[in-house]
């Protein structure tokens, strides 16, 4: 009758214990792994030496919850982390992921051009794209398939093709080759005019009105070319460039029986040779 008693108390002991041990595996305090036991689990007496937690007696104080982890050390905790394996002393946001504060796609660890403009395509440093190579970035590059070192990125425009120009306001005293003070300002832009056109040959031609005989206004055409020429050359045209001829007034370009018309055909031209 005692043996018997003495079965029942063990039996009831042995329920209890394992009414506990699943109520703290459950509530994720109790772990029954043991080192020091031959089992290499909790058995027997060692139940309540470790119950609740590794080491706490079965009644003793609630195991504290273990702090959560940061395994990349980037001060987020990885049940909070969306990006836990980010580099060391990498700067982050409230996700745990790597800031790319212009938002080109290369996070600004290795971005090496951190303040690119928004929408620019880059490479993967971060920097934008050069695709032609002339050192303007595709983003102001106008012409960004085409090399070229110009302030847009594209080739300067064709010069158009020389055509004759009659030199407006270029006049002269009566009867005379000599410039009137007025004529300076319009050769200056014929002067300059030539240097745009690059080393295209030009003629200097001289005109004048059909008063006068054809000898004489044949000299005074010719006396009045050779003015301009002198006058461009002593502003850069090179000599080798510029011929003069005159023409007299074999060549009108408006009527010579009328004031206006004469005063027309007194001109000077620069005629592109080809």
């Amino acid at each position: 009758m005692r043996t018997k008693h003495l079965v029942i108390q063990l039996m009831g002991a042995a329920l209890i214990s394992a009414g506990a041990i699943s109520a703290h595996a459950q509530e994720g305090y109790y772990d029954p792994s043991n080192v020091a036991s031959p089992t290499g689990k909790t058995i027997g007496h060692e139940l309540f030496k470790t119950i609740g937690c590794p080491g706490q007696q079965l009644f003793g104080a609630p195991c504290k919850d273990p702090a959560p982890r940061d395994s990349d050390g980037d001060g987020v905790t990885d049940d909070k982390d969306k990006c836990p394996n980010t580099p060391k002393g990498r700067t982050v946001n409230a996700d745990g992921c790597e800031l790319d504060s212009d938002g080109d796609g290369v996070v600004d660890g290795l971005d090496k051009c951190p303040g690119t403009p928004a929408g620019r395509k880059v490479n993967a440093d971060g920097c934008e794209i050069d695709t032609d190579g002339d050192g303007l970035v595709d983003g102001v590059d106008k012409c960004p398939t085409v090399f070229a070192k110009t302030a847009d990125g594209c080739p300067p425009a064709a010069a158009a093709e020389p055509k004759t120009l009659t030199l407006e306001g270029v006049n002269f005293n009566n009867n005379e080759a000599t410039l009137l003070p007025e004529a300076v300002e319009a050769l200056d832009k014929a002067a300059a005019t030539l240097k745009e056109w690059g080393n295209v040959k030009v003629e200097v031609a001289g005109h004048t009105d059909s008063v006068a005989s054809d000898a004489y206004n044949m000299d005074l055409s010719q006396r009045r070319a050779n003015t301009v020429r002198d006058y461009l050359i002593g502003k850069g045209i090179a000599a080798d460039r510029l011929t003069a001829k005159g023409y007299g007034e074999s060549r009108p370009i408006a009527d010579n029986e009328t004031e206006k018309g004469r005063y027309m055909n007194r001109r000077v031209e620069l005629v592109p040779m080809k």
